[in-house]
């Protein structure tokens, strides 16, 4: 059986990406900051029928719950086969380049960049034990310094300077991991679920969260010769999904 973890899986996008990995008969860890709250998300799951799946406590932003969560892992499984990179905050608006205070920035970085650092290397050697291992960073157009360069892009006046500098720095982390990787059967993408009404964004969002979870199981899955090393958007480009840096 395939196993995978997801971060910040105890709601919206990260819950809905473990049902559908689970339906595709995954073993899913459910990483989730506060235990209640994943134990909750998991007697969901469990109520719907789905039994292969187990809550992990996992703080990103702490090294000592990420080193905990990896040697519980590293205890009961001998590969990882996807690694999801979910977990991430806004840091609330509005973030204006010149006022927003650094504090803001740190703690926005300590989640968004620095966590899925941790988690990704304290989990890399259960990866590479996988045949086929997957990781997928789940990013945002809103990082693209293509599209918020371009005046008629129609979010351009949409900014957050702590947000999106932070996924921007993960998408190149993205990018030095798979190269990284390359030579592997790593396949390592940043992925936008599109703009998605969660409580993340105050259902302020137009798409769905069944729609995010298909965007990103898509890449969670990809075949053999699928592509790593890029940055995907189904909601800018539906046709190629490939989005600009």
């Amino acid at each position: 059986m395939k196993n995978a973890l997801i971060t910040g899986a105890n709601k919206s996008i990260g819950f809905e990406t473990a049902r559908q990995l689970l339906a595709k008969g995954y073993f899913v860890f459910l990483g989730s900051r506060d235990l209640a709250n994943g134990e909750s998300a998991l007697r969901q799951l469990k109520s719907e029928g789905y039994n292969n799946v187990e809550v992990v406590q996992l703080d990103v932003c702490d090294q000592a719950s990420v080193d905990k969560a990896a040697a519980s892992l590293k205890s009961k499984i001998d590969h990882l086969d996807v690694l999801i990179n979910n977990a991430g905050i806004s840091g609330g608006l509005p973030q204006n380049a010149t006022e927003t205070a650094i504090d803001r920035f740190k703690s926005v970085f300590e989640t968004n960049l620095f966590g899925v650092i941790r988690i990704t290397q304290a989990l890399v050697d259960l990866l590479k034990a996988a045949p086929r291992p997957r990781i997928v960073n789940v990013s945002s157009s809103m990082a693209s310094l293509t599209l918020n360069s371009d005046p008629s892009w129609q979010y351009y006046h949409h900014k957050g300077a702590a947000y999106l500098s932070s996924k921007t720095a993960l998408n190149m982390f993205t990018l030095n991991l798979a190269y990284e990787l390359r030579d592997t059967n790593f396949k390592v993408n940043a992925v936008d679920p599109g703009f998605i009404a969660t409580d993340f964004n105050n259902h302020r969002g137009t798409g769905s969260v069944e729609e995010a979870g298909k965007r990103i199981v898509k890449y969670a899955t990809l075949a053999e010769d699928g592509p790593t090393g890029r940055f995907f958007s189904e909601e800018y480009n539906p046709e190629t999904w490939e989005i600009p840096w």
